[in-house]
Parts: C-alpha cells; structure tokens; sequence
C-alpha cells in the first residue's frame, strides 16, 4: 500500500473512481427492475467496491493506529447494515419480523468462526503459531457473548410476548444494555487498556508501526474515509440491488429463505474479511480478532437500539428468539471462541475448528 502520494495522484487511482463507479450504478438500477446483464455489472461494481473498501480502510488504519482502524471499519459497515435492515423491514412482507435476528446471527457466525477461522489458517501457515493479546481478545470474547446472548437467546425463554420476541419493555432493556456493553468496551479498547489490544510479537512485545506503509498525511486520511463511506454504501446498496435475483436462484433451488441473509451479510461483511486476512498474513492477528470481534459486537450494539427504536413505527412483531440449531451453533462457538484466545497462542487446529463451525452455520442454512 502506497500513501503520502498527495491528491493529484488519488485522483488517477481505480480505488478512488471504484466507490464512485459503485454509487452511480447503485443509483441507475435503484427502484427498477434488472436483467441478467445489469445484475452482472452491479456484482462487478460491489466486488470493486470491496476492495477499494480495503484498501482505504487500511489508509485510515494506518494514520489513527491499532485498535482504532479496526473500530473505523467495523463501525462504518454496521452502520450502513443497520440502515439496510431497517429498509428492509419497512418494506414489510411476511418475512420481514425476522430480518434483524436473521442478519446479526448470520454476521456472528461469520464473524466470529468465518474471518477468525481463515484468519488463523492464513497466520499459522505462514508461521506455524498465530500469537496475540489474550487478555483483550478474550474480552472481546466475553462481551460478544454476553450480547449474543442477552438478546438472540433470552427472547426464546422470556414469557411476555407469544413466541419468540421481547415484551416492549424487555426490549428496550436489552437495547440500552447491549448499547452499554459495546460502548464500555470501546472504552476499555481505545483508552483504558489500548495496549491490550494491539498486535503482539512471538514473544509477547508490542508490534510497531506497519513497516510496509508509509504514514499517509491528514489530507489523505481524510480523503481515504469519505471513500471508504461511499465504498460501504456502494457494497451494501448493489448487495440489496442483487438480492432479488439471489432470493429467486434460492427460491427456485428450494432453498430456505434465511439462506439469503447469509449469502447478503457474507458480500457485506468482504471487506473486514479481506482485511483481515491481509493484517494475518502481515503478522498481524490481533488485528484480525480486533475485526472480527469488533464487527460481531457492533452487529448487536448497533443493531438491536436501532431496530428496537425503529418498532414505534414499523409494523408487525419483532422476532429476536433464535430456534435450538442456532443456540447450540452459538453456545458452540462462544466456547470454542474462550478456548482459542485464553492461550493467546493459536495453531493450525484451531483455525480448522472454527472454519468447519462456520461451514456446518452455512450447511445449515441451506440445509435445516
């Protein structure tokens, strides 16, 4: 990655007209209905938008350092998430009571045993043991568990409402609660205890600065996360443009329609995982787990105030109560999740064991 190049030079680069490119298709085939041909474009255009996303994300991670990089792309990506859940759920539809539980379920899986899983794959063949910060990733750990918990489990117990949903009150509990839990562990991450969460060397000592890229300058930095946003917009809206043909390729296979959530929430979440994979293959795996796990607890701390916020005026229920697949998939993973960072020293096998979680989560949508 090259920086401090200045702006003329931006301006001739692909990642700088991908995002615009990405954004001005999105904006041509929006509200209309689109042949085969124009579905091609739109997924060449989201794939551009994925890496361009990367690379600036990188920029901007490079100029504010670890952990706050990981916190800008994880963040930016939840954010633009939580607004195509929304929009979703305002169209309405039989479906639509279940989009957001559908949506962070699947972003925990693929967060938490996808990225992490390739992450450690990718380290560990490079260097045989992927070392990182125990005390922060197992933080990060504990608070994704306890919202994954508090709100995608609860609602299946709880007595208030019929089925598996929170009584108003309920819910506005767990909003406030999993808005708290995510803020205090932003807190803990960028001021109180940084340094636990900063990439770490076979014997322990803090990484430096990556020395591969050149610091960019303010401008740059600046310059990189506008496009970034704009890059996020382009990968989620073209993701929402392509649905309908992936809803009917699903729905002619006889596919089961929460098969769809996963195949949107994998194109939204490429570019933290691209990103992780390139800072596991630089050494770097704390960086990683900080954008895997970083993504998993914005996808809930995010999510679930928002959507919760947004019920006084959507219509129809709001099912968050996951069904006994998908509990024991999640109670599965947070236990191997503990066991994999308590060491703060990952092998091969641990790697392969959070992959293959992640490819019975997605067997298992295709085939409940």
């Amino acid at each position: 990655m090259k920086t401090g190049t200045g702006q003329p030079a931006l301006l001739s680069q692909w990642t700088t007209w991908a995002p615009v490119v990405a954004v001005i298709s999105l904006a041509a085939g929006w509200g209309r209905e689109l042949p085969g041909f124009a579905v091609a474009i739109l997924a060449v255009c989201l794939f551009a938008a994925v890496l361009a996303a990367v690379h600036h994300a990188e920029v901007v991670a490079v100029r504010v350092g670890e952990p706050f990089g990981s916190i800008v792309l994880a963040v930016a990506v939840t954010v633009i998430e939580v607004g195509l859940i929304v929009m979703l759920m305002i169209g309405g539809g039989d479906k639509a009571a279940t989009y957001a539980r559908d949506t962070v379920f699947a972003a925990v899986m693929i967060t938490c045993n996808g990225i992490v899983g390739i992450s450690l794959l990718v380290a560990t063949l490079r260097n045989r043991i992927a070392v990182f910060n125990a005390e922060g990733s197992g933080g990060a750990v504990a608070t994704g568990t306890a919202l994954a918990t508090l709100t995608l489990v609860l609602p299946t117990f709880t007595t208030g409402q019929p089925g598996a949903q929170f009584t108003g009150t309920q819910l506005a509990f767990a909003a406030v609660a999993s808005l708290l839990l995510y803020g205090l562990f932003i807190g803990v991450q960028t001021v109180r205890h940084r340094d636990y969460f900063l990439p770490v060397r076979p014997d322990g000592s803090p990484c430096g600065p990556d020395e591969h890229a050149e610091p960019p300058t303010p401008a740059e930095a600046w310059w990189s996360l506008g496009l970034l946003l704009v890059a996020l917009v382009g990968v989620v809206g073209n993701a929402k443009l392509i649905s309908p043909s992936i809803e009917r390729g699903v729905a002619n296979a006889g596919l089961p329609s929460a098969s769809v959530g996963v195949v949107i929430a994998m194109m939204v979440l490429l570019p933290e995982t691209l990103a992780a994979v390139r800072a596991a293959r630089n050494g770097r795996t704390q960086t990683s787990l900080n954008l895997a796990y970083g993504s998993a607890m914005a996808s809930i701390g995010l999510t679930i105030p928002v959507i919760a916020l947004a019920t006084i005026w959507l219509p129809g229920p709001l099912i968050l109560g996951e069904g006994p697949t998908n509990m024991v998939l999640l109670a599965l993973t947070a236990v191997v999740s503990a066991l994999t960072v308590v060491p703060g020293r990952a092998t091969l096998l641990q790697g392969g064991v959070h992959l293959v979680l992640f490819a019975a989560f997605v067997f298992l949508s295709f085939s409940p």
